[in-house]
C-alpha cells in the first residue's frame, strides 16, 4: 500500500485528490465536512512533502492512486 504514513481518510482524500476531484466533491463522498477535507488536504501535504496540490497528486499518480479500478 502506498504512502504507510497516511491515515485511511488521508489517504482516501489523496486518491480523489489525483482523480481530479475538487475539495467539495470529496467532502460530499465522503460524508464529511470541508473543513475535514481541507485538513486532510494539508497533513497530506506535509507527510509528503509537497509543496501543493500539483506535487502531491504527481506523486499520487506515481504511486497508482486516482485511477479508476478495473
Amino acid at each position: 500500500m502506498p504512502f504507510p504514513e497516511l491515515t485511511e481518510r488521508e489517504r482516501q482524500v489523496l486518491d480523489r485528490l489525483a482523480a481530479g476531484r475538487t475539495n467539495d466533491v470529496i467532502a460530499a463522498e465522503l460524508y464529511v465536512s470541508n473543513k475535514t477535507v481541507r485538513n486532510a488536504v494539508s497533513s497530506v501535504y506535509a507527510k509528503l512533502h509537497a509543496s501543493g496540490r500539483a506535487e502531491a497528486i504527481a506523486k499520487a499518480r506515481d504511486a497508482g492512486l486516482g485511477r479508476a479500478p478495473g
